[in-house]
C-alpha cells in the first residue's frame, strides 16, 4: 500500500511534464492451438483498418506485443498458414495500463475441394471450444462499459437473451430457471456463490459479485445444454476466469466513489522474471448513499461489505504452471427501527442483524505432458457462514424473537482432467472430481412469522453433517470438415450419503452451411444435487430422523436449436429455440411447493422427488460490435415456464415472465487535441413481464389477523410488467502511463418496484402488498498509472 501511495504522489508531480507527450500504450498477448493449447510461434498479428499497417508476430512461445499504439479501440487479427484466422475485436487501448490478449486458433481440415471459412470473431464463440449452442463469451470490458453492468458480471448478462434479474438481487433465472439452478466456477472448479450477501434477498441471488473488473477475466456463460465438462446444474453454467497479472511491469489502479473505495496492483514479483501478482480490495459502505438519498436507497443504506481477490502465477520451465487464487467476503447488514415510534408502519416493527463470511482458494497446476496433451488439477477449498439475528420490537421497546439462525457450509474439492489433441480432428477431454462437503447448522424460526405477536422460536434443525460427491466426465470434439463439428460425451455424478447416482449424456453438432449461416443442435441432460444441509433436516414432528437423507438428484432434459447469421462483418443475428423438461424435482408431498420457487435460503420440511417442471421459448439476439464509435445489443424472449408441485397440478413457475425485451447502446467520443480522451455512453432499458405469485385471502386474513395465502389461485396471477432503465456516463483522460476516469452510473434510474411479499398492518387491520424499489447510482472517480 506504502508504495500505491509514494506512486501517486510521484505522478502529481511529473503530470506536468507528461501532459505535452502523445499518450499510447501496449497491445501483448498470446496466440494458442485451441485443441492442444501449444503456443503457436511465427503467427502473424495484424491491427485491422490501421494506416499505416501494423503488423508483428509471435515469438517461440507464442507472444507477441505491439508497443506504442495511439489509446483507442483497435481489432486485431491473427492469421497462421494451416489454421482459421481469429479477431479480437474491441480491444480498449490506454496510456494508464497494458492490455493483454489470448487468442485460440483452430486447425485447418485437409479437403479436396476448396472452402471460404470465416475468420473466428471472439465475440461470437465460447471459451470452451466444446460448446455447440446455448452460451456466450463475456467480456470484462463489457461489464464495465455496458450500462446496468456496475462492474458486476452477474447484472451484466441479464442483458442477455433469455435472462432476467432483479434490481433488488443480482439472482440469474435462465429462461424461467430458478437462479439457484444455475452454478457458479471460479477458474474451472465449482464454487459458492461469490457475490455480496448472497441468498439473503433470494437463494441463488446476491447484491454485488465480489469478481471486481480489475481482476475478473474474459468467461463463459452457458444457458443450457451445456458440454459434459460441467456438472450439477440444471439451468446454466456462469465459468469466470480470473486474470494473471502483468508480469512485464507493474500497474495499480484506485477508484473512489459513492459506493466505497477499490484498490488493485499486479505486477512481475521481479524484474525480468515470469511469476506475476494481482489483488483488488475493495471496502463499501451505503451509509453515504443512505444519508444523501434516503428515498432512493431504502433499507440498503444500512449495508456494508468488503472484499479482497488475488492470483499469483508461478510458470516454470520443465514442471508446468502454478497458481494461487483466493477471494474473500464480508458482510454486515443492519435494519433499525426509528428512534420516533411515530414514524412506525405497523404495532411492532423488525429489527435485524445479518452477518455472512465467504472464503474461497485454490491452488491450481497445468503442465504439458507433450505436443498433444496438457493436464490441470485444482485443490480448492470454500467456507460460508450466515448468521441472521430477527427480532420484532414493540412501542414500549420489548422485543420478541423472529429468527436466530446460523449456517456454515464448507467444502473441499480435487478437480482434474486430460485434455488430448489426437489429430485435427478429434480432440478429447477426461477429469474427475472429488468434494468432500461438511456442515454445521442450528435454526431457531418462529412458526408465525408473519404474525404479531410471533409465538416463541422453534429449533427447526440443529445438527452437523458431512458426506462426499464424485463425478467423472468425458467429452470428444469430432471435426468431420471445417464446416461440420460434433461433439458427444457423458458426465456421471455420485453422492455417498445415500447413494444416488446419475449418468448423463450430451450431444451437439454444429454445421456451417454457408459462410455466414450457421446452425447448431444440442442436447443434455443435467442433474443437479440439493445443498448439503437440506440432506440432514430435522422438523419438530420428526424429531432426530433426517427426513430429506434419501433425495435423489432433480434431473432435466434440455434441447436447444440456434441459427447464427453473421449479417456483416461488425453485425450479428442469433436465433434460439429451445424446449427443457424437468423431472425428479424435489416438493413437498401434497402441496403445491416447489423448490423450483424456493427463495429462503433456509429450508424446514420434508421433500420427495416427485416435482416436474418444462420451460419452452425462443430467443432472438441481435448484436452490433463497437464499431465507428458505436454499438448495440438488444435482445427478445419469449418463453413459457410451467411446474408441478406435490399435488400434482400443473401452475406457473414465480418466474415465468414470459417475456423479457433488451435494448442496449452505447456510444464513444475521441475528444482532446490529440483525440485521446474518450467520452463514453451507454444506455440500456428493459421491459419484462412481472413475476406470478400466490394472492391472498383477504377475508380470512383480517378474520385471523395474520396473512393467509389463496393456494387455490396460487401463481395463476401476474404482477404487472416491470420497466427497467440503467444509464453509464464516463469520460477517460489519457495521459503517457496514466489515465483518469471519471463516471456517473446508475442502475433502476425508472424507479421500478418490485414484489417483496405481504405483511399484515396491525393498524389498518388489513393485509398490504410490499413494493420497494432500489436505485442504484454511484458517482466515481478512478486512476491507473
Amino acid at each position: 500500500m506504502k508504495t500505491i501511495l509514494k506512486s501517486i504522489v510521484l505522478v502529481a508531480f511529473i503530470h506536468p511534464v507528461l501532459l505535452m507527450a502523445q499518450p499510447v500504450g501496449t497491445i501483448r498477448g498470446v496466440v494458442t492451438d485451441g485443441a492442444s493449447g501449444q503456443a503457436l510461434p511465427y503467427v502473424t498479428v495484424v491491427v485491422l483498418y490501421a494506416n499505416p499497417p501494423v503488423v508483428t508476430t509471435t515469438n517461440l512461445e507464442g507472444n507477441f506485443c505491439l508497443n506504442n499504439m495511439p489509446v483507442g479501440r483497435y481489432d486485431i487479427q491473427s492469421s497462421f498458414m494451416g489454421y482459421e484466422s481469429v479477431v479480437s475485436k474491441e480491444i480498449l487501448v490506454s496510456s494508464g495500463k497494458e492490455v493483454f490478449v489470448e487468442m485460440a486458433m483452430r486447425e485447418n481440415i485437409r479437403e479436396l475441394q476448396a472452402v471460404t471459412v470465416r475468420p473466428k470473431v471472439n465475440k461470437e464463440a465460447l471459451l470452451n471450444l466444446m460448446a455447440i449452442a446455448g452460451g456466450r463469451m463475456l467480456s470484462v470490458e463489457e461489464a464495465s462499459r455496458y450500462a446496468g453492468g456496475f462492474d458486476d458480471p452477474a447484472r451484466l448478462v441479464t442483458a442477455f437473451a433469455g435472462v432476467s434479474g432483479s434490481t433488488q438481487s443480482n439472482g440469474i433465472s435462465i429462461r424461467g430457471n430458478a437462479p439457484l439452478f444455475l452454478q457458479w466456477r471460479i477458474e474451472g472448479v465449482e464454487a459458492v456463490n461469490p457475490t455480496h450477501f448472497s441468498d439473503m434477498t433470494s437463494v441463488g441471488g446476491g447484491i454485488l459479485t465480489a469478481l471486481s473488473a480489475q481482476v475478473l477475466g474474459n468467461s463463459d456463460f452457458f444457458t443450457g445444454a451445456f458440454p459434459a465438462e460441467y456438472g450439477n446444474a440444471l439451468s446454466g453454467v456462469f465459468d469466470m476466469q480470473l486474470r494473471s497479472g502483468n508480469n512485464q511491469r507493474h500497474e495499480h489502479t484506485v477508484q473512489i466513489g459513492t459506493l466505497g473505495v477499490d484498490v488493485a496492483s499486479e505486477g512481475p514479483f521481479k524484474k525480468g522474471g515470469t511469476a506475476s501478482y494481482l489483488f483488488n480490495y475493495r471496502y463499501s459502505s451505503m451509509a453515504l448513499m443512505g444519508d444523501l438519498l434516503p428515498d432512493l436507497v431504502g433499507d440498503a443504506g444500512g449495508m456494508r461489505y468488503q472484499d479482497l481477490s488475488f492470483k499469483m502465477n508461478f510458470p516454470t520451465k520443465k514442471v508446468g504452471t502454478f497458481s494461487l487464487w483466493g477471494i474473500g467476503i464480508i458482510d454486515h447488514y443492519m435494519v433499525k427501527v426509528p428512534k420516533d415510534t411515530l414514524e412506525w408502519s405497523n404495532i411492532a416493527e423488525g429489527e435485524a442483524d445479518y452477518r455472512q463470511t465467504k472464503i474461497v482458494g485454490g491452488l491450481g497446476h497445468k503442465v504439458f505432458l507433450n505436443e498433444k496433451s496438457y493436464l490441470k488439477s485444482a485443490l480448492v477449498a470454500n467456507y460460508t457462514q450466515n448468521q441472521t439475528i430477527m427480532d420484532y420490537v414493540y412501542p414500549d421497546w420489548s422485543r420478541l424473537g423472529a429468527l436466530d439462525m446460523i449456517n456454515t457450509n464448507w467444502n473441499l474439492a480435487f478437480h482434474s482432467y486430460l485434455n488430448t489433441k489426437f489429430s485435427a480432428t478429434h480432440t478429447n477431454r477426461t477429469g474427475i472430481d472429488v468434494t468432500g462437503l461438511f456442515f454445521d447448522l442450528n435454526y431457531w424460526i418462529t412458526p408465525t412469522f408473519d404474525q404479531l405477536p410471533p409465538e416463541p422460536l422453534a429449533n427447526y434443525a440443529k445438527g452437523k453433517g458431512s458426506s462426499v460427491a464424485f463425478s467423472a466426465f468425458s467429452q470428444s470434439m469430432f471435426r468431420l470438415n471445417n464446416r461440420l463439428t460434433a461433439n458427444i460425451g457423458l458426465h456421471a455424478m455420485y453422492l455417498h450419503i445415500n447413494g444416488k447416482a446419475t449418468i448423463e449424456p450430451r450431444i451437439g453438432i454444429r454445421w456451417q452451411a454457408f459462410r455466414q449461416h450457421t446452425f447448431g443442435l444440442a442436447y443434455g441432460k443435467h442433474s443437479r444435487r440439493d445443498n448439503t444441509d437440506y440432506y440432514f433436516v430435522q422438523t419438530p414432528l420428526t424429531g432426530e430422523e433426517m427426513v430429506n437423507k434419501n433425495l435423489d438428484f432433480a434431473k432435466a432434459h434440455h434441447l436447444v436449436l440456434s441459427y447464427d447469421w453473421s449479417v456483416s462483418e461488425h453485425l450479428r443475428l442469433k436465433v434460439e429455440p429451445y424446449f427443457q423438461y424437468l423431472y425428479d424435482v424435489p416438493v413437498v408431498q401434497g402441496s403445491l411447493t416447489s423448490l423450483i420457487n424456493h427463495r429462503d435460503f433456509w429450508l424446514m420440511y420434508a421433500l420427495v422427488n416427485d416435482g416436474k417442471g418444462k420451460n419452452w421459448g425462443i430467443d432472438f439476439t441481435l448484436e452490433r460490435y463497437l464499431h465507428q464509435g458505436y454499438y448495440y445489443l438488444w435482445t427478445a424472449s419469449l418463453f413459457t415456464s410451467q411446474y408441478m408441485g406435490g399435488d400434482g397440478v400443473w401452475r406457473n413457475t414465480r418466474l415465468n415472465r414470459n417475456f423479457i425485451l433488451n435494448a442496449l447502446g452505447g456510444k464513444e467520443w475521441k475528444m482532446g487535441k490529440q483525440k485521446q480522451n474518450i467520452l463514453s455512453l451507454s444506455l440500456r432499458v428493459t421491459l419484462q413481464g412481472g413475476e406470478h405469485y400466490i394472492p391472498i385471502d383477504e377475508a380470512a386474513s383480517i378474520a385471523s389477523q395474520r396473512i393467509v395465502y389463496d393456494n387455490s389461485r396460487a401463481f395463476q396471477m401476474q404482477l404487472s410488467p416491470e420497466f427497467l432503465g440503467h444509464f453509464t456516463i464516463s469520460y477517460k483522460i489519457n495521459r503517457n502511463r496514466l489515465a483518469h476516469e471519471i463516471s456517473f452510473k446508475m442502475a433502476n434510474v425508472t424507479g421500478c418496484e418490485e414484489f417483496g411479499g405481504y405483511y399484515f398492518d396491525y393498524r389498518t387491520n388489513k393485509p398490504e402488498m410490499y413494493l420497494g424499489a432500489v436505485v442504484m447510482p454511484n458517482i466515481g472517480y478512478k486512476i491507473e498509472f
